[in-house]
């Protein structure tokens, strides 16, 4: 009781206006109409004076606001002798400003409760096993952190405690609660189960995953749509429009009650409010799903995307690449691998780590090398002992040192090692294709993606055999990071939407109309450069975004259509005639809540998407020659 008495406290012109009515219905009804009129007219009168006040400052700060054709509505009917239309114009002038906070709350409910779930207090134990607390701005590296029963994880670490359960949805938007062992990673903003855990942080605040996703969160809460702009832009000759038809009937009928009863019917709430509503719902879904959505403006873009383009490593495929065969000549196996691997190890690719981790599972010690040098997509060159290694894909051993490389397997990536000018072997490396990789291509067909693309740097061999197995359009192999940046700049099929996860992919997800970062376990280089980041490592989420941007702009037109339509009948029944102020005043009123109310539909998804979602589970449940070992692209 005491949070709606607090709530509606919020709002004293709301409940001003329900005092001025109950006063002036009493009056009436002890026979002091007159003192009824005096009594409901000035407290119009001043709530019109408040709200053009309201008007100068927001026109001063170069927004719009739905005021205008109020106060004029106001001003009218207290002219003619409707005072009673004019306090029902207040009341939905007050009350709409209290319904637009409520559908706000309810449409950014998830984005929301991020902010509001985010740690601030982390329990550190030192070595003697005392307790103390502290900011979790405080927190370092290296601390071992206790996690009460229901607390949240307070920075990303790693499990001490033998298991935990932990609530992740806020992270993925799983809502089963997930089992960890000892040594297992944990993500910030988990929700601790009924046992208490021990962790060890492996990152401060600031950079944990959390903290991360508050902020893109932040930014999502202060952008604004061009469609919202547009519509702020179509209000004001909408308002224009409505003072027309309302003088021109007054006019017309010789009638100034005409003016009066045009005018309280016009309102371009559905206009004002419904888009930004709606808006702010898909970003509120997108969020529940684990996909955060920087500016509301890339959901209009989403929903008119007619081209998608991935990255490979770590976006199609797991990004997890296993050496699985040594083919060296005039060497021994060993020493190819080994040599290849003290070059590979200053390179941040995943090609990189799978070499080093063979080596050091079938040699021993990496050594160290020195003067090296890496091209994007391409390879690296370094002096190991005295010894030039080149290691990378055909072209670059063949533009290193001037010899042609064998031809690797046709199903397999090859990285290709030459020692000082000489060809001595390659080494087969094989990745993962997501499982969901082939179900995404077709469920972004079905929100109207008409053409998918992989950029890639690999030979185009592997690249086509690859795309065949994902379902994939267009494949564009053997590239640059500039090539790929030219490829979605031509991309004729516009917007275009790019999806990636890896530091190589921040330029080219910055040239696209949408970049989608795979952010869980990509790089932060591609997240900071992307519009969209998706927090789980699930590609689907991609394709999800699309079908929340469609379902967004269809909720939003529709408000604004059926809105308006309504609007725009009632100001012509008023005109004719045929609508009393009063009876004007309260549909108005309904069709403002009827536009919001629809606009709110936008936090749910519609009949197609589950249909869409239905496929795409059912299609990963079918076992598929797409989810078979697959290769990845040397650079």
């Amino acid at each position: 009781m005491r949070t709606y008495v607090a709530r509606l406290a919020a709002y004293p012109v709301v409940i001003a206006t329900l005092a001025v009515g109950l006063v002036g219905g009493v009056l009436e009804l002890v026979g002091q109409a007159e003192a009824a009129r005096w009594v409901v007219s000035a407290f119009a009168v001043g709530v019109a004076v408040l709200k053009v006040r309201e008007m100068v400052a927001d026109l001063r700060a170069g927004s719009y606001g739905i005021d205008l054709l109020a106060v004029t509505a106001i001003g009218s009917t207290v002219a003619v002798g409707e005072y009673w239309a004019a306090l029902v114009v207040c009341l939905m002038l007050s009350s709409g400003e209290a319904l637009e906070d409520y559908a706000a709350g309810r449409a950014s409910r998830a984005l929301t409760g991020l902010l509001e779930s985010a740690p601030r207090i982390a329990h550190r134990l030192d070595d003697a096993g005392q307790l103390t607390d502290l900011m979790v701005e405080d927190v370092a590296i290296g601390d071992r952190l206790l996690v009460r029963p229901f607390e949240v994880v307070p920075v990303d670490g790693v499990l001490e405690s033998a298991t935990a359960t932990l609530d992740e949805s806020s992270l993925t938007g799983e809502s089963l609660p997930v089992d960890r062992a000892q040594g297992d990673g944990l993500l910030s903003g988990a929700i601790n189960g009924t046992e208490a855990i021990e962790i060890r942080a492996t990152a401060n605040a600031a950079d944990s995953q959390y903290q991360r996703i508050i902020e893109l969160v932040r930014q999502a809460q202060d952008s604004k749509a061009p469609f919202v702009r547009l519509a702020d832009r179509v209000a004001v000759p909408f308002t224009l429009g409505a003072l027309g038809l309302a003088v021109a009937a007054w006019l017309v009928s010789g009638d100034p009650a005409r003016l009066a009863e045009v005018l309280v019917v016009a309102t371009p709430c559905p206009l004002i409010i419904a888009a930004p509503v709606a808006f702010m719902g898909g970003m509120s879904r997108s969020a529940r799903a684990g996909i955060i959505v920087k500016s509301s403006g890339m959901l209009e873009q989403l929903a008119r995307a007619r081209t998608a383009a991935f990255d490979k490593t770590g976006t199609l495929t797991y990004g997890q690449p296993r050496v699985t065969e040594v083919h060296a000549q005039g060497m021994g196996a060993d020493e190819v691998l080994l040599l290849a691997a003290a070059v590979e190890q200053y390179s941040a690719h995943p090609l990189a780590d799978a070499v080093v981790e063979r080596a050091r599972q079938d040699v021993g010690e990496v050594p160290s090398a020195e003067d090296v040098t890496e091209v994007p997509a391409h390879g690296m060159r370094g002096v190991v002992s005295g010894r030039v290694v080149v290691v990378g894909n055909a072209r670059h051993i063949a533009r290193e040192t001037g010899r042609e490389a064998l031809a690797g397997p046709e199903a397999a990536t090859a990285v290709h090692v030459a020692i000082d000018g000489r060809y001595v072997g390659y080494l087969a490396l094989a990745d993962e294709l997501r499982a969901e990789t082939r179900a995404t291509m077709a469920s972004l067909h079905r929100a109207g993606v008409r053409t998918t693309m992989m950029l890639t740097g690999d030979g185009t061999g592997v690249a086509r055999h690859i795309a065949a197995r994902a379902g994939i359009d267009d494949v564009r192999a053997e590239l640059l990071p500039q090539d790929k940046v030219d490829a979605i700049r031509t991309a004729p099929l516009r917007p275009v939407m790019m999806v990636g996860d890896g530091v190589n992919d921040a330029p080219v997800l910055a040239a696209a109309d949408v970049g989608i970062a795979m952010g869980a376990r990509g790089s932060s280089a591609a997240s900071e450069s992307a519009d969209v980041v998706i927090t789980v490592d699930d590609l689907s989420r991609a394709a999800r975004a699309v079908h929340i941007g469609k379902r967004t702009m269809c909720v939003a037109w529709q408000a604004i259509g059926i809105g308006l339509a309504l609007s725009v009948g009632l100001m012509l029944l008023a005109a004719a005639g045929r609508l009393p102020a009063i009876a004007g005043a309260w549909l108005q009123e309904a069709v403002d809540l009827a536009t919001i109310l629809w606009a709110l539909l936008a936090v749910r998804p519609s009949r197609s998407e589950r249909a869409d979602l239905r496929l795409v589970t059912s299609e990963l449940s079918v076992p598929s020659t797409a989810q078979a070992a697959d290769t990845l692209p040397t650079r």
